[in-house]
């Protein structure tokens, strides 16, 4: 913008130099050119001063041009920023942060579920062991486990939750690592929220798949684990996103329930925000 600026000052200086100049010339060789060219020369002045005006009038209607542009840019930035001042601080006071509390259950996935989404080659609600290849659990289901893992939760501070997904999931076993990743084409998974009407609580449950050879989950046995590390994001009611981490640090069972549950008491749930609450693409689009 500043070199169009430049450049049109410019041109202006220099049709306004050519214009004094031939006026210039014109008046010191007026009996010349009476004399030479006669009502000839009349009729060339003024086609001359035409000219000279209608440049003159083309420039000016040029830089109004140039200063509409330049205002409605100011304006449209200008209007972008109070757009993200708003967003910026309805994001900030309409989010959600969670924490997770009491008692982890795993358990074995009911096979209701599995004919549901597994079988139906549905892989929501489902995350994978990041060493498994997806095409074989949909062709070859019966080679795989499949484990709940239900985790009540509160909001500690912020609106109401709407929805909760996960990004990752890191098991830590003494010197094992289990992690477990969206299926293929997600960059996250869904977690189902149920609500404990006996508790009062909401619970967030999510399904594992492992292979059946591994030392993940065994039903018969007391699965020891050292720490737990969820990547998710939450989304309020508002439709305001954060994206965090929470690490688990949790009482590993001394017993297992009858079908085969181990319960795990949850003592402490950090939670570190990777991003700054923001308002989501959908709310954002439906507000418009």
């Amino acid at each position: 913008m500043k070199h169009q600026k430049i450049s049109i000052v410019t041109l202006m200086i220099i049709v306004s130099s050519f214009v004094f100049f031939v006026a210039i010339v014109a008046l010191f060789f007026g009996d010349w050119l009476d004399a030479t060219f006669n009502v000839i020369g009349i009729r060339i002045a003024t086609l001359f001063v035409a000219f000279a005006a209608f440049v003159s009038s083309s420039v000016f209607s040029l830089l109004i041009y140039m200063h509409n542009r330049t205002a409605n840019k100011a304006n449209d930035d200008a209007n972008r920023r109070a757009e993200l001042f708003r967003e910026q601080q309805f994001a900030s006071t309409n989010y959600s942060i969670i924490e997770f509390m009491d008692r982890m259950l795993i358990y074995e996935e009911l096979q209701k579920y599995i004919d549901k989404y597994v079988v139906e080659k549905d892989l929501d609600f489902h995350m994978i062991d990041s060493r498994i290849d997806q095409n074989d659990i949909l062709i070859n289901p019966e080679n795989y486990a499949f484990i709940s893992i239900k985790i009540p939760f509160r909001v500690v501070e912020g609106k109401v939750v709407s929805s909760i997904f996960f990004d990752k999931l890191r098991f830590k076993r003494n010197n094992d690592s289990y992690e477990f990743i969206p299926p293929k084409g997600l960059v996250n998974n869904p977690v189902y929220i149920l609500y404990n009407e006996q508790t009062k609580r909401n619970n967030a449950i999510i399904n594992l798949i492992v292979y059946k050879s591994s030392q993940f989950f065994i039903p018969s046995q007391i699965n020891m684990f050292s720490k737990i590390a969820i990547n998710l994001e939450v989304t309020s009611l508002l439709g305001v996103r954060v994206k965090g981490v929470n690490e688990l640090y949790f009482t590993n069972p001394e017993q297992i329930e009858g079908d085969g549950t181990n319960t795990y008491r949850i003592n402490s749930s950090n939670f570190t925000l990777s991003e700054m609450p923001k308002v989501t693409e959908l709310y954002a689009s439906n507000s418009q």
